[in-house]
């Protein structure tokens, strides 16, 4: 019979980033992005009941589950003090689970991150965004970003999350963090009420509809700081799918209140390193005068040219700048950096403009 926590451990020493548990097989753990299955038996049905019984500790989760037949929740390992995010959820009518490790609250140092996010923390208000798919560390980007927040300002800082992931203790800001079925019923709920418990910082973990994304937009129209996420590509990409979620008729009057309130948007990827572990690659986006009459007037699509134009005054980046700078600092092989690049042939291009530029700087001509 499996425990949980001895798997849990496990996963801890092998410094695996994810634990797949499910009926019939034994457990995997995700190390490097490849699935790798445990020697040992297969977990039964029994061991999966078990673990269901374990993890639904509220009435919220378990009600959840009931209604849904599927349900996010966090876990704490208590003696080493490690936390989970998890699903717990049903396959062909057997009960799954996925556990995701959330290592302890990082700093943008120690990530590698670009220091340009800085001065996107320093902001007094405005919206900022981190996008792209699941499992590329958004979440632990924007941990670091309010750990800068929370180590230098005297301010209050909320966030709302289903579950809460990286868990602050207050530093020089006050941190209230909102678990939805814990702290407040439900998305609604907690966003009708954010905006009346003095935050001068928000998170709110996804912006998954137009009533977030309204209430974001009013929120940093209003003086606030604001970070979200969106499970978008890039910055037009974002900015369009925001856009989408608004009625025609509606769509002018939101370009008019992103061009005014949009600090930046930050689209990642993870790239696999030279050496071993993998490193964050980030498009920025910041609004610039151009960008913001950009948005206005619905010309989109040209925002990422703009970015490459930009990049050297306002320390923006496109995708394919930040995999050449990986590539050629020598901590990332082109070939890995191409498969993660949308347009690898533009990525040539930026390689060979880079390396040429080097070279002139250098005075090594060939």
């Amino acid at each position: 019979m499996y425990e949980l926590d001895t798997l849990l451990r496990e996963l801890l020493s092998l410094h695996a980033s994810d634990l797949h548990l499910k009926s019939h097989r034994a457990p995997i753990f995700r190390m490097e992005k490849k699935l790798v299955p445990r020697k040992g038996d297969p977990l039964t049905s029994e061991n999966m009941d078990q673990i269901k019984q374990q993890v639904l500790r509220t009435d919220y989760i378990r009600k959840t589950f009931e209604e849904r037949m599927a349900v996010d929740f966090s876990y704490t390992l208590g003696d080493q003090e490690a936390r989970f995010r998890s699903n717990l959820f049903y396959s062909k009518g057997e009960l799954g689970i996925v556990f995701r490790h959330i290592p302890k609250v990082p700093n943008l140092y120690s990530l590698g991150l670009p220091t340009v996010l800085l001065s996107i923390a320093d902001k007094k208000q405005g919206l900022n965004l981190v996008t792209g798919p699941a499992g590329v560390g958004k979440s632990t980007t924007l941990a670091a970003i309010l750990n800068y927040v929370n180590q230098t300002k005297n301010v209050h800082i909320i966030t709302v999350e289903d579950p809460v992931e990286f868990v602050f203790q207050d530093e020089r800001a006050e941190v209230t963090q909102r678990e939805i079925g814990i702290d407040t019923p439900g998305w609604r709920y907690a966003l009708k009420d954010i905006l009346r418990q003095d935050p001068d910082v928000l998170l709110i973990g996804e912006s998954r509809d137009q009533e977030t994304i309204s209430t974001l937009i009013t929120a940093a129209e209003t003086g606030h700081l604001v970070f979200s996420t969106l499970h978008t590509r890039g910055s037009p990409q974002s900015i369009s799918r925001i856009l989408d979620m608004y009625d025609p008729a509606s769509r002018g009057q939101v370009r008019l209140q992103l061009a005014d309130c949009l600090n930046a948007i930050i689209s990642q990827r993870l790239v696999k390193l030279k050496q071993s572990g993998q490193i964050a690659c980030l498009e920025i986006m910041i609004k610039t005068p151009t960008i913001a009459k950009m948005i206005e007037q619905d010309e989109i699509t040209q925002i990422r040219e703009q970015m490459e134009k930009s990049a050297g005054y306002y320390r923006m980046q496109s995708m394919n700048q930040s995999l050449a700078a990986l590539i050629l600092n020598g901590m990332v092989e082109e070939e890995v950096a191409a498969k993660v690049s949308d347009t690898p042939k533009e990525l040539e291009i930026v390689l060979r403009n880079q390396r040429a530029l080097l070279a002139g700087e250098f005075g090594v001509f060939s």
